[in-house]
């Protein structure tokens, strides 16, 4: 993927991010988001999707000599970051 892309993803997410942790914490993007069934449908969702990335990127990061953990433990930490990051650093 062209990392010029990935950017153009990575730093106005980055924003929102920082913005919406600013507003509500850390805490709240959790217990707001799960407090009704949208939200829930919404994170299930996000954890559905995040799966399938981490697979996608554990095999890539292998066949490319990579070791894949920190990119997976960076997804579980970070959601979208890690595997934004991971495809910010990734060689052709």
């Amino acid at each position: 993927m062209n990392k010029t892309l990935v950017l153009l993803i990575l730093i106005p997410f980055a924003a929102l991010s920082t913005w919406c942790v600013g507003q509500v914490g850390l805490l709240a993007l959790f217990t707001d988001n799960l407090s009704h069934p949208a939200g829930i449908q919404v994170f299930v969702d996000l954890v559905i999707a995040l799966s399938l990335v981490m697979g996608w990127m554990w095999r890539d990061a292998r066949a490319h000599g990579r070791h894949p953990l920190p990119w997976v433990l960076a997804t579980l930490a970070l959601g979208s970051f890690g595997p934004l990051l991971y495809l910010l650093t990734r060689r052709a």
